[in-house]
């Protein structure tokens, strides 16, 4: 007994009767479907059903946006209730009593059926049939519509508002608190506009029980009228069609109100104005008023019009927009100018370095139609790609690359998707979720039946396939990848021909600290005491521009020491490093064990070059014969042309003193072309001449 009564003193009974009400009122709803209530409860009920109806108008034409009134699905939900409990009380007293008059059911219903029927049963019944038929076919299918098809696109839209929220979050732009309400508020809306999409279903079947209860209430009253109240089937027609009417429109005006509040919930487009404001606002646009007022007098001018109904409109549209305001998104601009041209001071003074967010190093954004690819728990495997990736990366290029930004970018295409570094797009594609792609590679001559794309990352001649088509695909030699590997393909090499983008200050040091761990003494001697960091960095980044690995550290750092007594240039330690770690260049080229085809320049070329850099007033920088070049240019693409068709990668033997120049004009004309030289090879490699490069796209072929 104790334990009961501290239970009961724990009991939270001020909130409990509180919360109280909505229970209650539920209670009450269903009674009424077993409860017979008397006419004068029934003209209270009746009008508290239309002041709810319009309470519940007012809130929605009146709010700023859907959320404001989130609690309207259920309040929906019970007025539909109320409305049909009443439907049944009604029609309980309407068969009963309706005998004894038209005043049998309460005055409301009496008052409306008496207005509705205006003395004419017969058109009174077709006014309230079309008034059913307006707020059935019109606005409860109209707003239920609107309802299924927002509900399904705010679905679709959540894990890339859930991702930009992170992205923010990630820049800096708000706080944790900040993102959690964005969250919050993103959940919010996908339940209010589910529940929108149920609680129209409730309108829309009200719709339908209006319809049915009508005619079982016309019919029943004159089946209860003439057989068991022995009034004459006239008289049961007169009193049973004005309460039936009476009973029907009570309850639809109500039914209408909401129907039409469903439908201005679902229909607005958020804004900080609610829905008078925001009509008002477009509505009265001077241009739009003239013109419509033009034409409006014009026609009241033609013969046999109505003169007088057509010429006051249109002349009141005219004189209503004359006295208008320009335009209102002519005055949006003009404020949004005053507002920039006088900013204030103080709000200056508040921005801060915080405030300015970070390019990203490495980025990849994504239309909001790629999202699936990044949702792990959707099957997405894009992520783990991209992770893969960065860490193949960093092995092969001998440092950390930094991790990769993935954000969605609502301004790209659906499907497309664009590669950034240091905010710069270098790499951009558009791939097909649900298919795979099918790359010809060269071997493969089968007709896929597709239209044919380019491969993003090296430009292949590629087919999108159904899965279903993959193994045919590969039988026939193609290759044949999906949206997610495509995509990381692409990034890998983007990654791989800007690595020397990637290496930065930062990365440096991470170097030097790494290479000081197991060779302290070489560390110490060296920086900064002959070389500086940045003077480092440069020659890294000098190698990765051409493709070549730092992974050697200790080889390179060896290099630098003993080279630095001699030139603290970054361009001439760069050319006495390659020679010490030729073994690794030709590594990414071909194999030990087999011959390695070059290209060479012919000898008069060669010096020709190499006179035109030893006169040159700054290094790099000699005058050469523009026909000249653009001859030599167009021998080397035709070569390497020739030596790619075979299988092999293009491949340039030069004098030491030519290759800087010559890497560099050469690759700023084309892709994957390595330039060598002599001192470059080492002796127990084997070497074929393939062809030699003149200035008349003449070629010989030799063997060393």
């Amino acid at each position: 007994m104790a334990t009961l009564v501290s239970q009961l003193r724990q009991f939270p009974i001020k909130a409990a009767l509180s919360n109280a009400g909505l229970p209650i009122a539920i209670i009450a709803i269903l009674a009424m479907l077993v409860v017979p209530l008397p006419s004068f409860a029934l003209d209270i009920l009746f009008t508290f059903n239309i002041m709810a109806g319009l309470i519940v108008v007012m809130i929605c034409v009146n709010i700023s946006r859907p959320l404001d009134f989130s609690a309207f699905p259920i309040v929906l939900l019970l007025t539909t209730m109320l409305r049909l409990s009443l439907n049944v009380a009604s029609t309980r007293v309407v068969l009963v009593r309706g005998h004894e008059g038209p005043d049998a059911a309460g005055a409301v219903i009496e008052a409306f059926g008496e207005f509705v029927i205006g003395g004419n049963y017969v058109v009174g019944f077709i006014i309230f049939i079309i008034l059913m038929i307006i707020n059935f076919v019109v606005v409860t299918k109209g707003a239920g519509r609107t309802s299924e098809v927002i509900a399904r696109f705010t679905l679709d839209a959540l894990p890339g508002k859930q991702m930009a929220i992170d992205a923010d979050l990630n820049a800096g732009v708000i706080d944790q608190e900040a993102a959690m309400n964005r969250r919050a508020e993103v959940a919010q809306e996908s339940d209010f506009f589910g529940s929108m999409d149920g609680a129209s279903k409730f309108v829309r079947g009200d719709a339908i029980a209006g319809i049915l209860i009508l005619f079982i209430n016309i019919f029943g009253g004159l089946i209860v009228g003439t057989a068991q109240n022995g009034l004459s089937l006239q008289a049961a027609t007169e009193i049973y069609v004005l309460l039936t009417i009476g009973d029907g429109l009570v309850a639809q005006i109500p039914a209408l109100l909401l129907s039409l509040s469903t439908a201005i919930v679902v229909t607005r487009v958020t804004t900080t104005e609610s829905a008078g404001e925001q009509a008002k606002s477009q509505l009265s646009q001077r241009v739009p008023l003239l013109v419509s007022g033009a034409i409006l007098t014009g026609l009241g001018l033609i013969p046999g019009m109505p003169h007088l109904v057509f010429l006051a409109a249109g002349l009141s549209l005219l004189v209503v927009g004359y006295y208008q305001q320009p335009s209102q998104q002519s005055v949006s601009r003009q404020e949004i100018q005053n507002r920039e041209d006088n900013i204030d001071v103080e709000d200056a003074e508040e921005v801060q370095w915080s405030d300015i967010e970070p390019i990203d190093p490495i980025g990849l954004e994504l239309g909001y139609g790629l999202i699936p690819l990044v949702d792990g728990e959707g099957g997405g495997t894009l992520l783990t790609r991209i992770k893969g990736i960065r860490k193949k990366i960093s092995t092969e290029l001998g440092f950390l690359v930094q991790p990769i930004r993935i954000r969605d970018n609502l301004e790209l295409d659906p499907f497309s998707y664009q590669i950034t570094v240091k905010g710069s797009i270098r790499g951009a594609g558009v791939v097909k979720i649900g298919k795979e792609l099918a790359i010809n590679s060269g071997d493969a001559s089968l007709d896929l039946g597709e239209p044919s794309v380019k491969e993003p990352a090296f430009g292949l001649e590629a087919y999108w396939i159904e899965p279903s088509m993959s193994d045919m695909a590969r039988t026939a030699g193609y290759t044949v990848v999906d949206a997610s590997t495509v995509i990381a393909t692409h990034v890998n090499s983007i990654l791989k021909s800007n690595s020397n983008e990637l290496l930065g200050h930062d990365e440096t040091q991470e170097i030097i600290e790494r290479v000081a761990e197991k060779s302290p003494k070489l560390i110490e001697e060296l920086v900064p005491n002959k070389l500086s960091a940045t003077v480092i960095m440069q020659v890294l980044k000098n190698l990765l521009t051409e493709t070549i690995p730092i992974r050697d550290l200790g080889t390179i750092f060896d290099a630098l020491l003993t080279e630095s007594a001699r030139t603290q240039s970054a361009d001439d330690l760069t050319e006495a490093i390659r020679p010490r770690i030729s073994r690794q260049i030709l590594q990414n080229l071909v194999d030990h064990s087999e011959r390695l085809d070059v290209l060479t320049l012919d000898p008069s070329l060669e010096q020709m070059i190499g006179a035109a850099l030893a006169k040159a007033s700054e290094p790099g920088q000699i005058m050469l014969d523009p026909a000249v070049l653009e001859n030599m240019l167009s021998s080397i693409s035709q070569a390497k042309e020739e030596i790619e068709n075979q299988g092999k990668p293009a491949i340039l033997i030069t004098a030491p003193k030519i290759r800087p120049w010559l890497s560099r004009v050469v690759n700023m004309r084309m892709q994957n072309f390595t330039v060598l030289s002599y001192t470059e090879i080492p002796e127990d490699q084997d070497i074929a001449v393939v062809s030699k490069i003149t200035t008349t796209q003449n070629s010989t072929e030799d063997t060393v």
